[in-house]
């Protein structure tokens, strides 16, 4: 089911692209705007929709719808990215709580400092 959507989600994103790239910019009747005729076009109402814009638009929806989906079955799976440290000595790990044993501090001892390198010359 993910892998499907998944294809299903990349190839509408193709389409997206490839559909958008398609249409005309707004930015050609911009020339109209400076003293053309026609003004009505940059600033009036949008007119008939193209088929371009409604299929555009019909894979736009199909794109978010595909989005929320997987976002929504991937949620399903999700895990901590931390990790449980293994047990020591191989030995199965028991469901009693230990109390834990005092230690006594490390020693820590200075470390000696690295010598210095020499320069590279190129």
């Amino acid at each position: 089911m993910v892998i499907s959507l998944t294809i299903i989600h990349v190839l509408m994103c193709f389409a997206i692209i490839g559909i958008v790239l398609l249409q005309a910019g707004k930015g050609a009747d911009i020339g109209s705007a400076f003293g053309g005729a026609g003004s009505q076009a940059v600033f009036g109402s949008m007119g008939t929709p193209t088929l371009l814009g409604k299929i555009t638009t019909s894979v736009a929806i199909l794109f978010a719808v595909t989005s929320f989906s997987l976002a929504i079955l991937g949620g399903e799976r999700s895990s901590s990215v931390v990790r449980e440290p293994a047990p020591l000595g191989g030995a199965p790990a028991t469901s009693a709580p230990s109390t834990p044993t005092p230690s006594a501090p490390a020693q820590s001892t200075p470390a000696a400092p690295a010598p210095p390198s020499a320069p590279v010359v190129k």
